[in-house]
């Protein structure tokens, strides 16, 4: 697993009643979202059941169904444990505008979410920061990731940086609701493709965000967070036009 990714919120524990869908559900979150990503590791199996609050048994049926499905890959040894092996399709306008399509009712509510969340977690860890409680070397370093990511491996450098904001706040809640908002949206935004100019043009924004979070300005990183995700839905609604 890569260093400095922060799994609670996204596996915070499952229902006894549902505990092996709930898990499923878990895992594939943390692979779609690219949290973890191809070639990566999960954590350990001790660890692993312990964040989900399952038995072991439960979360080897998981992986085991997960394995089936091509999305992870087990491997035994003193270099082992489960490697993801899932890679996002190639962008594709006709899957948007068919995605868009099935959930046309359901886009509006999402991204609104998507905005209620990520702009609360901005300003409440603006918050903290004046308080002397962020982690600004996290936040930076998941700010030269997505700066510094290719059109591949944008949108999920770009997911980690935004999750991490949620996570700094020591929310598992909030992390929790940020992971979810952003898999509402995550097939669309797959399905558009990166070019550089876009990274080049969200470069300075994700920076805004950064900056007014570690000045401890709330206001101005709700605002920062809301001029980035306007700039995401007008190019998501551009390409469905």
């Amino acid at each position: 697993m890569s260093a400095g990714v922060d799994l609670s919120g996204v596996l915070r524990p499952v229902r006894e009643g549902n505990a092996f869908e709930e898990t499923v559900e878990r895992l594939l979150t943390v692979i779609k979202l690219g949290v973890v990503g191809p070639g990566e590791r999960f954590p350990p199996e001790r660890e692993l059941a312990a964040q989900l609050g399952i038995s072991r048994l439960t979360l080897r049926e998981a992986i085991r169904e997960l394995n089936k499905a091509g999305y992870v890959e087990s491997r035994r040894g003193r270099l082992g444990g489960t490697f993801i092996t899932y890679s996002r399709p190639e962008p594709s306008v006709s899957e948007l505008r068919r995605l868009a399509q099935q959930n046309a009712e359901k886009l509006t509510d999402a991204l609104a979410f998507r905005f209620a969340v990520e702009t609360g977690a901005a300003d409440m860890l603006a918050q903290q920061v004046a308080a002397g409680r962020a982690e600004r070397e996290v936040l930076l370093a998941r700010l030269a990731d997505v700066n510094g990511a290719s059109p591949r491996e944008y949108r999920r450098m770009d997911t980690r940086f935004h999750l991490a904001i949620a996570e700094l706040t020591g929310s598992s809640l909030l992390t929790a609701a940020c992971a979810d908002a952003r898999m509402r949206l995550n097939d669309l935004l797959n399905a558009i493709p990166v070019l550089w100019r876009n990274i080049e043009n969200t470069a300075p924004q994700h920076a805004a965000i950064a900056s007014a979070i570690l000045a401890g300005d709330p206001q101005a990183a709700a605002a920062a967070v809301t001029q980035h995700l306007e700039g995401t839905e007008a190019l998501l609604r551009g390409f469905l036009a």
